[in-house]
């Protein structure tokens, strides 16, 4: 525990830049406590899953039956403007996969992220999108991660939350400082067999 606690204060306070913070998951409201201290701390901040739609709804995008806290467009545009206040390049995925129903054997295809038909769901971000965010991810010497950029666990929407991870584990090789949180990311990193890559892990974040 206590080299835990050693490595999150060295990300949340004395991270080396370019710092980048990759968030994910379903809801923006289970990680906007983070994200709001993050805004004062990285450079960078990726944001994928099923949180990214909010945040393009926000926007004015075509979500269609993608997952979206449609009480929380206005916290989501708060923290874009935040971001631009404060310096914080934010990342969103630019295209996605999505299927016409959750489910591993449903159709899919790539589409624009803010541009999905009704009857459609975004599962996982799109190949765009994943080496857009690897290529950030190539140039960071912090890296803090926590929540998978999909429904990893269905083997055709796993390939974002791979490419993003094997970037981190790249990052890592080179000198960079990683930091992986959150028991999704636990699961996804398990999944992938890249635990002994990872040499920085916390089950969860703690709170900057």
């Amino acid at each position: 525990m206590a080299n835990e606690l050693t490595n999150a204060n060295r990300v949340l306070s004395s991270a080396q830049k370019p710092f980048t913070a990759i968030t994910g998951g379903a809801k923006v409201s289970d990680k906007i406590l983070i994200i709001e201290q993050l805004l004062n701390k990285v450079d960078h901040l990726i944001i994928g899953g099923g949180m990214s739609y909010t945040f393009f709804r926000a926007m004015g995008g075509q979500t269609g039956s993608s997952l979206c806290e449609e009480d929380k467009l206005d916290l989501a545009r708060e923290i874009l403007d935040k971001a631009t206040a404060k310096g914080v390049k934010i990342h969103l995925p630019v295209d996605s996969i999505i299927a016409d129903a959750f489910s591993n054997e449903a159709n899919h295809k790539t589409c624009a992220s803010g541009e999905i038909p009704d009857g459609w769901m975004g599962l996982d971000i799109g190949p765009v999108a994943a080496m857009q965010f690897a290529e950030v991810i190539s140039h960071s010497k912090t890296i803090l991660w926590n929540g998978p950029m999909g429904v990893f666990e269905m083997s055709n929407f796993e390939r974002g939350t791979r490419m993003v991870a094997d970037a981190i584990v790249h990052a890592t090789s080179m000198g960079a400082f990683s930091l992986i949180g959150g028991g999704d990311s636990a699961a996804a990193i398990n999944k992938f067999e890249l635990g002994k890559k990872f040499p920085t892990f916390l089950q969860e974040v703690v709170h900057c």
